[in-house]
C-alpha cells in the first residue's frame, strides 16, 4: 500500500504526493490551478509574503493500492476533472469575502 497526501495553498490544491517504503513520486496537478492560486493571492493580496507561505497545507496521508505513479496520476486526473468546481468554488468565495 502506498500513502496519498495532496498538497492545498488555502483550499485549491497544487501537488499529490504519494509514497511507499521503496519510492517517492510527486505530480504538480496542471497549471490552471497555479493560476487560480496566484490569482487568489493577488487578490487577497497575500503574494510575496509570509502570509502566503502560511496557507500551503497538507492533506493527512491516505492509504491505496499499487505504484506510487499510477496512484499519483490517478489522483492528479480525478481532481484536475473537477477544476471548475473548484474554480466556481473558489471565485464564489472571493465575491462573498469583498
Amino acid at each position: 500500500m502506498a500513502k496519498v497526501s495532496v498538497i492545498y495553498w488555502q483550499n485549491i490544491p497544487s501537488v499529490v504526493e504519494v509514497r511507499d517504503r521503496r519510492a517517492r513520486h510527486k505530480i504538480e496537478l496542471d497549471r490552471r490551478f497555479q493560476e487560480l492560486i496566484d490569482l487568489v493571492a493577488m487578490k487577497k493580496r497575500l503574494a510575496g509574503t509570509d502570509a502566503y507561505l502560511e496557507q500551503w497545507q497538507k492533506t493527512p496521508l491516505e492509504e491505496r493500492a499499487g505504484s506510487p505513479p499510477e496512484i499519483a496520476r490517478a489522483v492528479a486526473d480525478e481532481i484536475e476533472s473537477r477544476f471548475d468546481t473548484i474554480r466556481a468554488d473558489v471565485l464564489a468565495q472571493i465575491a462573498a469575502d469583498e
